[in-house]
């Protein structure tokens, strides 16, 4: 087993990593910027140390003092988390060279699943089916024109070297080809360094779903099922769940199996997703995001299966022991990601001082966090505050108790999206789990929801609602109680 691990990351994914290290008696180590110095996972630490000033390309990207870190205070292994440096190839080759395990996929998978064409590429080698596109990147307007004749419109221009919807534009007819193609190429560059991209058939508002993956060292691969990742805005997920309201006993066992047959293809290691847009009952291969998911807990919910810990071994040269067959989904579960940001704002970003902090608890439900009360949330990276995950024995007493869940979070003297996910666990359509990508953009009515509920909740400032219907529990009175204390 390996010794001792530095988490190359922050917030909510480092207090993760950390929990799991600890479960197994195993050292963990810290690097934090300036802007983290009071961070939780700083102080959950065994050991911390400063690596430079709050913007991320100085400390949390900056490859040469992280592996200066993990040298000096004798780190066997780095853990990425995700985001940062979690799908750099060349921190996983430097980790290589330096003899520090990443715990991840190789240099070599990390730079060909990077590489979306190539990956297109790749996975119909695989036997996986793509969306209709180019399997080269596009530079000029001629071969963009006549591919996007051959495949129809609308067509999605993606940069082939990114994620996160960052540069994606969509293209209805043929006299917005140039000016897109021109504007995508430019967001590549500034903000992934490289201007290319591809084209492909763009579907509109499937579903997205992805597959939790497992691979080891010795050739062996199984999935964990699906994830249902259709709740997004601008391409970024806010709700997730497993299993996938959308996918069937022999749908699971069909796309399961072409996934992890894949990852086994190109000798994926570690832990991973496979991501597909599922229309018009066809799915299609998205892209492999190689690296622990924020929303791997939901998967570990279902199954049982600490994806962490099994990250870990698999780093340590122990075989996956858990056959494909012995895996097992129970249940239902949920995850909403509770952000520091106005959802009646464009979901603008909310930094700030932490008043009060109050997660919820009780049966089936778990919250994965990085804050507590008074807390300054920097505005330098991501604005997550906390991940909600229930479990229930099906969707319905999973959504039931996500309600309940939202009902008891308390979180005060910032703007967070609490009231945007109250809505939309009352909404008709997401309960019967009619689910797409194009979700929120069509629900017009979620606006006036969140409004509501923050109305309903300004009691938490100012004592009872003078709502008349509006009734609290004992317990959540007493946090009332307290909070005007």
């Amino acid at each position: 087993m390996l010794g001792k691990i530095l988490v190359a990351n922050r917030g909510e994914i480092a207090v993760r990593v950390m929990r799991a290290c600890r479960e197994m008696s195993i050292p963990c180590v810290a690097v934090y910027s300036e802007a983290d110095r009071d961070a939780l996972f700083v102080k959950y630490a065994d050991e911390a140390f400063c690596i430079g000033p709050p913007p991320a390309r100085a400390s949390y990207l900056n490859i040469a003092r992280v592996i200066e870190v993990a040298k000096g205070c004798g780190a066997e292994a780095i853990h990425p988390g995700y985001g940062f440096l979690a799908e750099n190839p060349e921190f996983a080759r430097v980790c290589e060279e330096e003899g520090i395990k990443f715990i991840g996929p190789s240099s070599r998978v990390l730079a060909l699943m990077g590489d979306k064409v190539a990956a297109r590429r790749e996975m119909k080698k695989a036997g996986v089916p793509v969306v209709p596109g180019a399997d080269e990147c596009i530079t000029e307007f001629g071969p963009a024109r006549d591919l996007a004749r051959e495949i129809g419109y609308p067509v999605i221009i993606k940069p082939s070297g990114g994620g996160g919807g960052i540069g994606m534009t969509v293209v209805t007819r043929e006299e917005e080809l140039a000016g897109a193609l021109k504007s995508s190429q430019a967001v590549a560059t500034n903000t992934f360094g490289i201007c290319d991209v591809y084209i492909e058939k763009y579907l509109p508002n499937p579903r997205h779903i992805e597959f939790q993956l497992l691979g080891d060292s010795k050739g062996n691969g199984i999935h964990l099922g699906e994830r249902e990742c259709s709740i997004q805005r601008r391409h970024q997920k806010l709700v997730e769940e497993s299993p996938s309201p959308a996918v069937t006993p022999a749908m699971r066992a069909e796309m399961g199996e072409i996934a992890a047959g894949a990852a086994r293809f190109v000798g994926y290691e570690g832990a991973g997703t496979m991501e597909f847009l599922f229309s018009e009952g066809k799915f299609y291969f998205l892209e492999v995001n190689a690296r622990v998911q924020v929303e791997h807990p939901v998967t570990e919910m279902v199954t049982g299966v600490d994806i962490v810990k099994e990250q870990i071994r698999i780093a340590s040269g122990i075989p996956l022991g858990l056959r494909q067959e012995e895996v097992r989904m129970n249940g239902w579960a949920l995850e909403c990601r509770v952000n520091a940001e106005d959802p009646l704002n464009e979901f603008a970003p909310s930094p700030g001082r932490i008043r009060e902090y109050r997660p919820p608890g009780g049966p089936g439900v778990r919250v994965d966090d990085g804050v507590y009360g008074r807390y300054s949330i920097p505005p330098f990276y991501d604005p997550m505050i906390s991940k909600v995950i229930v479990w229930g024995r099906d969707r319905m007493e999973a959504v039931s108790r996500m309600r309940r869940a939202l009902y008891e979070y308390v979180i005060l003297g910032i703007k967070n999206n609490l009231a945007f996910h109250r809505a939309l666990m009352e909404n008709p359509r997401f309960v019967k789990g009619e689910l797409d990508t194009g979700f929120i953009e069509r629900e017009t009515t979620l606006p006036d929801e969140m409004k509501r509920v923050q109305d309903e909740e300004a009691w938490l400032g100012k004592g009872w609602s003078s709502s008349g219907d509006l009734k609290r529990t004992a317990a959540v009175a007493a946090v009332a109680a307290l909070i005007r204390r």
